[in-house]
């Protein structure tokens, strides 16, 4: 694991890794503490299927993939570049248990269902992250959103997208303090419900017009 995490943060300072923090010093609390703060959400290490959405870099679903290697990861990704890095770490690093997948999360049909945790790191807010996780998530299974500071109104959006999606809020768990980290949190929903067949709709309406507690209405 040590090993597999070290070449992943090599390949992480190379400057055609798609991020911002390319210094491997910063990047072992950026990139891999935050990301293995996933690891205390009870049911993360028993998944059998994790989704990674928009994964970027592949943060957190590389390292995951990495340390549960009896788990596959799903790495979920729209753009071509970002999927092209992501494929050539994975053979890189040697990971079996990862896949990229190249596609916007609402159309990767084959994952409906199929998921026992979902993980979304700064992806957007809560009410447009539920919108792309539920529909892939099993009864029983968790939504791990990254999140910074949420303030009131992206709180009570992001309940009311919950609720209409078949998600209970199972947690609020602070990410434990490195610098930087002090106002970082895990948001833990549960799929408690079937999500209706309307979503997620179609592709780029759910950050467009995202879920509201203010709408008191259904959005299409």
């Amino acid at each position: 694991m040590k090993r597999q995490l070290d070449a992943l943060l090599d390949a992480l300072a190379e400057p055609e890794a798609p991020t911002s923090v390319h210094g491997r010093k910063r990047g072992r609390n950026v990139h891999l503490a935050d990301s293995l703060t996933a690891l205390e959400v009870p049911g993360v290490r028993e998944a059998g299927l994790i989704a990674d959405l928009g994964a970027g870099a592949g943060l957190p679903g590389l390292v995951l993939a990495i340390a549960l290697p009896d788990t596959q990861v799903a790495l979920v990704e729209s753009v071509g570049k970002k999927c092209a890095w992501m494929e050539a770490t994975v053979e890189r690093l040697g990971l079996t248990n990862a896949r990229v997948v190249c596609a916007r999360c609402e159309e990767w049909d084959e994952g409906r269902g199929a998921c026992d945790v979902v993980t979304a790191r700064a992806l957007g807010p809560l009410a447009v992250v539920g919108e792309y996780a539920a529909p892939l998530l099993h009864e029983g299974g968790l939504l791990v959103a990254w999140k910074g500071a949420v303030d009131e109104r992206e709180e009570a959006d992001g309940l009311a997208a919950a609720a209409a999606l078949g998600l209970e809020r199972d947690a609020v768990l602070p990410v434990e303090p490195y610098v930087g980290s002090e106002r970082r949190t895990l948001h833990v929903f549960r799929k408690v419900a079937p999500t209706p067949e309307r979503y997620p709709r179609r592709a780029g309406m759910a950050a467009k017009r995202p879920l509201s507690a203010r709408s008191g209405r259904t959005e299409r």
